[in-house]
């Protein structure tokens, strides 16, 4: 027995449950009541903790907002939740795939496969940070369920001497994780229904963060308007029938009006909308949005105060 094993047993997330001890032996009418029971418990244990997300959510906004990126880090399961949150901001948000940016211990094999060791090594962590150039615009999330996988925590030790912004994101508290980053947020979803299987409880409570880091910080960019996804890249024909409806939820323009508008902008959304509600032509939407960065409802009232 090595000394890490010597210390699982103080840690939350490996605790063992006896009453589950024969939960093999259940219907599976009861075992999944049980998991869902236990699932239903994630989201308050998160709202615990909306400060500390919500001032992690304004800084990385803030460094985002003056060109830096958003870099996740971790390693198995949690590795693969900042993957996915990364792969999804560039269809939903139109963001740049450069712009935010998930790095798995491993590499991309390990999305699928696993690496032996690689969750271990201090040494990739920092290696991977240092491929992407990193520096003090940017901001690097260290992803852990246990607060102390040596890949996140070393990134986050790395990315903070290197003047980046730092979060550590893990589910049992006092951990190195939370104590290596500026904003720690330890997210106790406590003991699994299968003993160290944290892609459970913890894996669902550390995805509704990230949901929440991502897409806030894209609201504050000005990717949406009010609570639409105005930012939409249609890239199919879901996406544009998407896109048409936002533009209708927007402007309760025509039907006819609105393929003229995303005509004339080249399918953007934002553009197509600042048309149609300032009464602007394609090129003059595209002005306004860059000089108000991105913003529609800056935009609108420059267009307006312009009379643009």
């Amino acid at each position: 027995m090595t000394p890490e094993d010597l210390h699982l047993d103080t840690l939350t997330t490996e605790a063992f449950r006896p009453e589950l001890a024969e939960i093999d032996r259940l219907p599976t009418l009861e075992i999944a009541r049980l998991m869902n029971t236990g699932d239903a418990t994630v989201p308050a244990t998160v709202a615990e903790h909306l400060p500390k997300i919500a001032a992690a959510i304004d800084a990385v906004s803030h460094r985002m907002a003056t060109g830096g990126r958003l870099i996740y880090a971790g390693a198995g399961t949690a590795g693969r939740l900042g993957v996915l949150d990364a792969s999804e901001c560039p269809p939903t948000f139109n963001t740049d795939p450069a712009q935010v940016i998930g790095l798995i211990a491993g590499g991309p094999q390990a999305m699928v496969t696993s690496v032996e060791g690689a969750e271990d090594s201090k040494e990739l962590a920092r290696a991977d940070l240092d491929a992407l150039k990193v520096s003090p615009d940017d901001t690097v999330i260290g992803i852990s369920a246990s607060g102390r996988t040596p890949y996140a925590v070393a990134a986050v030790e790395h990315a903070r001497s290197l003047g980046a912004l730092t979060v550590g994101l893990s589910c049992n508290t006092g951990s190195p994780l939370a104590a290596a980053a500026e904003h720690g947020i330890e997210v106790v979803t406590g003991p699994e229904l299968i003993t160290g299987s944290t892609r459970l409880k913890a894996g669902t409570a550390q995805k509704l963060v990230l949901n929440m880091i991502s897409t806030i910080t894209m609201i504050r960019l000005g990717k949406t308007y009010g609570n639409l996804m105005v930012d939409v890249r249609a890239s199919n024909e879901k996406l544009r029938a998407r896109s048409r409806r936002i533009v209708a939820l927007a402007t309760g323009a025509t039907a006819d009006e609105i393929e003229a508008a995303l005509a004339a902008t080249d399918g953007e959304v934002k553009d197509a909308i600042l048309t149609i509600l300032a009464g602007v032509d394609g090129p003059t939407a595209a002005r306004l949005l860059e000089e108000s960065g991105g913003h529609l409802r800056t935009a609108l009232t420059s267009a307006r105060t312009d009379g643009a």
